[in-house]
């Protein structure tokens, strides 16, 4: 079975995500790109065979998708997500899921059950991810004491605010985390020290520190630097008490010149996480011709890592105090008090 797919956003990872579908992954097709720019839809749509569009609307309602992928802006996921509810579609949409959580709760409430909605947190199928969970699950370190995580880019939107580096960037930590461990975040801090002044907007702080209590009391760091300007990195250390593990980075090139020796860093998170989105993008797809529960991130998880996104922002604005993450639960238990 031929699963044929549509895609909104032909940008940086639309396009990617059109072509890795076309070449790599058994059972789909790419039918249908849309993006608000026409020759760039057309351009990203070319490689496939497929057809092009500047109207998403109409690519979530054309007959000929069965299944639609959103790659548009993040400002944007809420209403595509909800027109593809409202077509009865399976859609992937990147992260985040919505800015807010409010919009998130919506999402989830128009879900409901019918299993539609899958979210892109890629890190989930990272081999090196999925390998660092094993080694835990399976108490090869230890109990696990902390984990150390370090997320730093060449540069950063020219826009790029405090807020949108949370939300856009570090969200990734505040799924991969609960996952990883397998236990809920459930105090969250913004920390900031020093800024980068030459190449961060003014309405960024870069780099920023962040920390994540666990539920089981576990601190959890995250340092997130958008304009580090040497290369993409992305670094995760699980300290336990009999050891630690973490990512061995793997250098796109090694160069030997001028009596030096050096490896080069990849430009961004792309090569870092091919594989990661191949394998992602092949277990939607095997997931929709089985019709079998998205193994990936689902709408909960979205509605999730947006609580503590959300808790995050408060302690920006709030100086850096520990923040309490206010899970849905946590309001339907303090209506059931009152």
């Amino acid at each position: 079975m031929t699963i044929r797919v549509g895609v909104i956003g032909a940008g940086i990872m639309g396009a990617d995500h059109a072509r890795t579908l076309s070449r790599s992954v058994r059972g789909a097709e790419v039918v249908l790109v849309a993006d608000l720019d026409a020759g760039r839809a057309a351009e990203a749509a070319a490689p496939a065979g497929a057809r092009s569009t500047t109207d998403p609307e109409a690519l979530i309602a054309d007959p000929q998708v069965d299944a639609v992928i959103v790659a548009s802006h993040d400002a944007t996921h809420a209403a595509l997500v909800t027109a593809c509810l409202a077509a009865g579609k399976p859609v992937l949409c990147e992260k985040p899921l919505a800015p807010t959580v409010a919009e998130c709760q919506t999402l989830v409430d128009l879900e409901g059950d019918r299993g539609l909605v899958s979210l892109g947190f890629m890190r989930r199928f990272d081999p090196g991810h999925v390998e660092l969970k094993r080694r835990i699950a399976e108490g090869e370190l230890g109990e696990i004491l902390t984990v150390h995580n370090i997320s730093r880019g060449v540069r950063g939107a020219p826009d790029a605010t405090n807020a949108l580096a949370i939300t856009g960037s570090a969200i990734h930590e505040l799924d991969s985390m609960p996952w990883l461990l397998g236990q809920r975040i459930t105090e969250a801090a913004w920390l900031s020290g020093r800024k980068s002044t030459s190449l961060a907007p003014a309405g960024l702080q870069d780099p920023s520190f962040m920390l994540l209590r666990m539920a089981d009391g576990m601190l959890v760091t995250l340092e997130l630097f958008l304009n580090a300007d040497y290369g993409y990195v992305t670094r995760c250390e699980a300290v336990g008490e009999r050891g630690t593990a973490s990512f061995t980075e793997s250098p796109l090139l090694a160069v030997s010149s001028g009596r030096r020796r050096a490896t080069e860093y990849p430009a961004d998170w792309r090569p870092r996480f091919a594989d990661a989105y191949r394998l992602q993008l092949q277990a939607w797809i095997d997931s929709l011709a089985h019709q079998t529960a998205t193994p990936l991130a689902t709408a909960a998880d979205g509605l999730r890592a947006a609580a503590v996104a959300q808790a995050l922002l408060e302690s920006e604005r709030s100086g850096g105090a520990f923040v309490r993450v206010a899970y849905r639960h946590d309001h339907q238990e303090s209506r059931a008090r009152a």
